[in-house]
C-alpha cells in the first residue's frame, strides 16, 4: 500500500465518534481562536484583494466568503478564507522537524463544509483529520532545510479533509492526493529575505489546489502515482524518504495530535513568542529606555535562521518581514511594552528612532536553545544598560504552549479582541456560542450567518 492510499484508507474510516471529548474541545478552541484571526483580518490588503477576484464567480450554490454573505466556488473561497487565518500571523503553530500552522487547514475546511451542507461534526472531523495528517507529516520529514515551504504538507491535508467532507471513496481521496502534491509544490523562497503579501497566502494557496483537486478527483480525475515513493516523486525531489504509520495515528493507538499545537498570546512569529514574554520582563527592570546599550537575542537555530539571520530583519520594509523578525519584534517589545496588531504599522518600522535603536539588537544561536528545541521554544533576552548593568531574562514556554496553555477564557478574550470592529457584541456572544456547541449546528452555513461583518 502507497503512502497516499494508507493516509486515505485513515481518513475514510476514522468516524465523529472516535474523537475523544478533549480533542473535540480541543478542536473547538481552534476553530475559535483561527476565527478570531480570520474576521479581524477582514480588511486586510491581500484579503481584499483576493475577495475581489472570488466575488466575480457566482455560483447559486458554493463557499461563504468569510464576513461575508457572498458566495464563490469552493476553491476560491478556501483561497480568501485562508488568507484570512493566517494573515495576521496570530493563529496556531506546531513544532517537529517540521514547524507548521495547521489551523490554516481552516480555510478549506470550512469553505468544503459549507458547500457541502456539512454538520458542526462533519467540520469538526475535518479539522481533527486535516491537522493529524499535517503534523504528522511535519513528524516524518524536515523539507524546508531542502528549500521546500512546509505548506506542501498542506496539499496532502486539505485535500484529505475536503474528501472526507465530500464523502470521497478511497481511491478517490488518493487520487486527490496524487494530483494536489504533484502539481503545486511551493518553495521556501516565501520565508527568506524580505518577505511579501505571499507569506500568509502561501498555505491558502495549498488550500485552493488541495479543494481543487478533490472536486477534480470527485468527478474521476486520475493524478501521478505513487506520488510519494515514485521514481520522481515526493521522496526523491522534496522531502527525502519518510517513515508514516498510520497505526500510531489518533483514533488508533496514538493521540491525536491537534491537542499538541501551540496557541499565540502575542500576533508575531511562534519562534519569537518567549523573546517577547523575556523582553518584558527584562523592561521592568530597564528604568529609562535611553540608557540601553545594547540588547542580545540568544535563541535557538529555528528562531536564528528564520527570524534573525537576513540583513532585512533590521531594516524591514514591510508588515510580513517585522513579523518575522526577531530584533524588530523585541525592539517593540521595550520600546512599547507591548505587542499587538499595531505593532506593524509602517509608521512604526519606519520611524527613525525605531531603526536607530534596531542597530543595538543583535541576534546569536545557543547551541543549548538548540538542544531543547522543538520540547521547548526558548529565548533569552540580555540587556546592557550604559551603567554596566546586565539584565538577562530567559523564558522556555511561552504563554498558549501545551506546559503553559491559554484558557478558554484566554481564547474568548482573543477572539472578542480581533473581532471587535466587525462583530457587535451580540454577534460575538452568539458566535462564541455556536462555537462552543458546534457538535449540535446542523448545517455550518448558520456559522457563516452569525459572522458576517457589520
Amino acid at each position: 500500500m502507497t503512502i497516499a492510499e494508507e493516509l486515505s484508507q485513515y481518513v475514510s474510516s476514522t468516524k465523529y465518534g472516535d474523537i475523544p471529548e478533549n480533542i473535540i474541545h480541543e478542536s473547538k478552541k481552534r476553530i475559535i481562536d483561527a476565527l478570531g484571526c480570520g474576521i479581524g483580518a477582514f480588511n486586510a490588503d491581500p484579503v481584499r484583494f483576493s475577495r475581489k477576484i472570488a466575488q466575480k464567480a457566482k455560483p447559486k450554490d458554493g463557499s461563504t466568503l468569510l464576513g461575508t454573505r457572498k458566495k464563490s466556488t469552493p476553491d476560491l473561497a478556501s483561497f480568501v478564507n485562508g488568507i484570512m487565518v493566517r494573515y495576521f500571523d496570530y493563529n496556531d503553530t506546531y513544532l517537529s522537524r517540521e514547524p507548521a500552522h495547521p489551523s490554516d487547514n481552516l480555510g478549506a475546511c470550512l469553505s468544503v463544509a459549507d458547500a457541502e451542507d456539512a454538520s458542526g461534526k462533519d467540520l469538526l472531523l475535518s479539522v481533527a483529520l486535516a491537522f493529524e495528517i499535517q503534523c504528522r507529516l511535519c513528524d516524518a520529514a524536515d523539507i524546508r532545510h531542502r528549500g521546500w515551504d512546509h505548506v506542501c504538507y498542506g496539499l496532502v491535508s486539505t485535500a484529505l479533509a475536503a474528501g472526507r467532507l465530500m464523502d470521497l471513496k478511497t481511491e478517490q481521496m488518493t487520487q486527490a492526493v496524487n494530483l494536489a502534491l504533484n502539481s503545486h509544490i511551493t518553495m521556501r523562497q516565501v520565508r527568506a529575505g524580505e518577505l511579501s503579501m505571499w507569506k500568509g497566502c502561501s498555505f491558502a494557496n495549498a488550500g485552493r489546489n488541495g479543494v481543487f483537486s478533490a472536486l477534480l478527483a470527485r468527478e474521476g480525475m486520475t493524478g501521478p502515482s505513487p506520488i510519494f515513493e515514485g521514481e520522481m516523486g515526493f521522496f526523491k525531489q522534496v522531502s527525502g524518504p519518510l517513515q508514516i504509520n498510520t497505526e500510531d495515528f489518533g483514533a488508533r493507538k496514538g493521540k491525536f495530535k491537534i491537542g499538541e499545537t501551540y496557541l499565540k498570546y502575542f500576533p508575531a512569529e511562534i519562534h519569537s513568542q518567549t523573546a517577547i514574554w523575556a523582553s518584558l520582563e527584562a523592561r521592568k527592570e530597564i528604568g529609562d529606555l535611553n540608557d540601553i546599550a545594547s540588547v542580545e537575542i540568544a535563541s535557538h537555530e529555528a528562531g536564528y535562521t528564520i527570524l534573525g539571520k537576513d540583513p532585512e530583519k533590521w531594516a524591514p520594509a514591510t508588515k510580513e518581514t517585522t513579523d518575522h523578525s526577531l530584533p524588530y519584534i523585541v525592539a517593540m517589545a521595550i520600546l512599547e511594552g507591548k505587542i499587538d496588531n499595531s505593532s506593524y504599522a509602517p509608521k512604526k518600522f519606519k520611524d527613525a528612532k525605531t531603526l536607530d535603536f534596531l542597530k543595538k539588537v543583535t541576534v546569536v544561536e545557543d547551541k543549548d536553545l538548540t538542544a531543547m528545541y522543538p520540547e521547548a521554544v526558548a529565548n533569552r533576552v540580555t540587556v546592557k544598560l550604559s551603567s554596566g548593568k546586565v539584565i538577562s531574562k530567559q523564558v522556555n514556554y511561552h504563554k498558549g504552549h501545551p506546559k503553559n496553555p491559554m484558557s478558554d477564557e484566554d481564547v474568548e478574550k482573543k477572539f472578542r479582541t480581533l473581532t471587535k470592529r466587525q462583530l457587535s457584541e451580540n454577534q460575538a456572544k452568539r458566535a462564541l456560542n455556536m462555537l462552543w456547541t458546534l457538535e449540535k449546528v446542523n448545517n455550518v452555513s448558520k456559522l457563516f450567518s452569525a459572522l458576517v461583518a457589520e
